[in-house]
């Protein structure tokens, strides 16, 4: 069986206002449906895992009973840093479960579904993939004032896709800040991490510009 863990843990405050930024409307709908939604289209027999902070799931509930929205999903509480979020959804997948798990950030709504299939697709087979875009900007060092080649670079997305048993092992090591992702947790376990191409409009929403670029796309 696959799953989804979606976290959303976000407290909005690049966004200048008291509501997450997760829950904020896009054409009426908020951020974090329109990100289940998308899954729930790429295949309905999909398991949803949302992560949320235990202080934002009632305001959740309530948007739900408001919106009608009735996509099947289990719920985690949001942990002290997103590695420990992931461990909080990863325990709701039973040990012995085969499959493949994705993580994917909540404010990321506009994940094609043709990525999404390419990241399950290649974590089924090799084990570990992560959507890719490439840098289009000039990129410069600042420690030495030079520009680098931004071909030697790319944007990393989500989902991120690993084989369950992979990443339940992955996540039981301690944690250390330098997990900025599932990726580099899994990496430091010891296993490759594949690259796949993911799709520009995929972007995360943090700031009132993001909104406005998420409404244009709508």
């Amino acid at each position: 069986m696959d799953y989804v863990i979606i976290v959303a843990g976000g407290k909005g405050l690049r966004m200048g206002g008291d509501v997450p930024k997760q829950f904020l409307p896009i054409a009426g709908i908020p951020v974090l449906m329109r990100t289940m939604m998308r899954f729930h289209e790429y295949s309905p027999a999909l398991q949803i895992i949302l992560v949320l902070p235990r202080n934002q799931q009632d305001y959740w509930r309530d948007l739900c009973r408001q919106h009608q929205f009735n996509i099947p999903y289990q719920l985690a509480d949001g942990g002290r840093t997103r590695f420990h979020s992931v461990q909080n959804g990863l325990a709701l997948i039973p040990d012995a479960e085969q499959g493949v798990v994705g993580v994917h950030d909540g404010v990321r709504p506009f994940v094609s579904v043709d990525v999404i299939r390419r990241c399950y697709d290649t974590a089924r087979e090799l084990g570990a993939v992560i959507p890719v875009i490439p840098v289009v900007e000039t990129l410069r060092h600042l420690p030495t004032r030079k520009n680098v080649l931004r071909s030697d670079y790319c944007l990393v997305q989500t989902p991120q896709v690993f084989d369950i048993a992979l990443l339940k092992a992955a996540n039981g090591q301690p944690y250390n800040q330098a997990f900025t992702d599932d990726a580099s947790v899994v990496e430091s376990w010891g296993h490759q991490v594949q690259t796949v191409e993911g799709n520009r409009e995929n972007i995360k929403i943090t700031t009132p510009f993001d909104l406005c670029v998420a409404a244009a796309l709508i």
